[in-house]
């Protein structure tokens, strides 16, 4: 399978018994950034819309059913093409677009790929500080205040 030259992350969210809202974040180790928190992440490959990498790759890293409902957030980055694939797309191509995702995992049990070390179901607050890149943090914000009741959280 060829890499498309796109990146994706996912948010999963769940609520609790009590209605608060959860996300799921996962730990990974790399060797370029140390320990750290994200979301799913991943590249698409072929011929694939950033939706179908999303479904895709929620699914290979969670467990998640890729038919789950999936929100498409506004939330976009750019990346730098090496941290993605290195230079697989030739010297000319230094950035690559990150879309970003949420996706409602209701009662889904979190089966982790090799990937990742763990995970956690946390609240917003505890999320925004255990993020490590900003992308990730900008794409909970915006899943957060669009799944919030009064859409006013800031």
């Amino acid at each position: 399978m060829a890499r498309a030259p796109f990146q994706v992350i996912v948010i999963p969210y769940r609520y609790t018994k009590d209605g608060e809202r959860e996300y799921a974040l996962f730990y990974r180790r790399s060797p370029s950034f140390g320990d750290f928190w994200q979301a799913v992440a991943g590249g698409g490959e072929d011929d694939e819309t950033p939706l179908e990498a999303a479904r895709r790759e929620t699914h290979e890293e969670t467990g998640i059913d890729p038919s789950a409902d999936f929100i498409a957030l506004d939330s976009c980055a750019t990346i730098p093409a090496p941290h993605a694939a290195g230079m697989l797309w030739g010297p000319a191509v230094l950035v690559i677009p990150e879309y970003s995702f949420g996706v409602h995992a209701r009662n889904s049990e979190i089966h982790l790929s090799a990937e990742h070390l763990s995970y956690r179901w946390v609240d917003y607050a505890s999320a925004r500080q255990m993020l490590l890149f900003d992308s990730n943090k900008n794409a909970l914000w915006e899943l957060d205040y669009r799944l919030s009741k009064d859409g006013m959280r800031l």
